[in-house]
């Protein structure tokens, strides 16, 4: 403790694939909380935990495991939906809970302490590898092009759907690419933030970027701006603290959210309002 905490390489390589978390899981969040499908992101969330624990129960990577699976999972939703198979949410507590048993199951079965497992699920940003932070960066581009190429799109997709359709924006399809988009966020940050974890670090700070702007654009750079102090801060508190890595983040990007509910201007509009009434 008495050394600063960025001599060490790992804790470089923690602070890097902070960055590029904190970014992709602030961009993405900001689909999950303006569509309102947060069951969705949690559904992708443990497809992925149980696409990486039954890789380690196999012998494998975790990594090849949680993309098949988050990617399967956000796949298969919205067709699901789209062709009326089942109502959106039917089909998404479906795959939700074969995913969750999926992952008990595989869990159960791993040999020893099953300490690879149990560090999936909660997650340790400190044991980030090169190959780890190159995905990250990837995805994180891959999120932020998508972005900058395509914003009317999505701005017409989140705010007006079927006013999109009508226009012939293929309002589907861009939905398709968000859903596809955040499996792929939710793969690449399970094993620095955790399976359980990895989704509250992806809707908390698009939730509190929500709080403070009603302009699109501003919310996709505030909650990118949160999530990265949110895996910053929680990263040197663990640091500090002896705190594990992944909840301490996740409890940076909440007291972040309360900031943000006590000094929202909308809140503060909507007193007023009620005050006036």
């Amino acid at each position: 403790m008495d050394e600063f905490f960025l001599s060490y390489d790992f804790m470089r390589r923690a602070v890097f694939a902070g960055l590029l978390s904190g970014i992709a899981c602030g961009l993405s969040g900001v689909f999950v909380v303006l569509l309102r499908i947060s069951f969705v992101g949690v559904c992708i969330a443990h497809a992925s935990l149980a696409g990486a624990l039954i890789a380690v129960f196999l012998g494998f990577s975790a990594l090849p495991g949680a993309i098949l699976f988050s990617l399967l999972a956000a796949g298969t939703i919205g067709p699901l939906a789209e062709k009326g198979a089942m109502s959106p949410d039917t089909a998404t507590g479906v795959i939700f809970s074969v995913m969750l048993s999926a992952s008990m199951l595989a869990l159960g079965l791993l040999p020893g302490a099953r300490a690879d497992g149990l560090g999936l699920i909660w997650g340790s940003i400190l044991t980030v590898s090169a190959i780890d932070i190159r995905l990250l960066a990837i995805v994180s581009f891959t999120v932020v092009a998508f972005i900058i190429l395509f914003f009317k799109e999505i701005q017409a997709t989140l705010c007006h759907r079927e006013t999109a359709l009508a226009s012939g924006i293929p309002a589907k399809a861009i939905g398709q690419i968000m859903l596809l988009l955040l499996g792929m966020v939710v793969a690449s940050g399970i094993k620095s933030v955790g399976g359980l974890l990895i989704y509250s670090l992806i809707v908390t700070p698009a939730a509190a970027a929500l709080q403070l702007t009603y302009r699109l654009g501003r919310m996709f750079l505030l909650s990118a701006l949160f999530g990265v102090i949110s895996t910053w801060a929680g990263l040197w508190l663990s640091w500090l603290l002896d705190w594990p890595s992944g909840a301490t983040i996740v409890l940076c990007a909440t007291v972040i959210l309360i900031c943000s509910l006590v000094f929202s201007p909308k809140r503060r509009r909507q007193n007023q309002r009620a005050g006036e009434s």
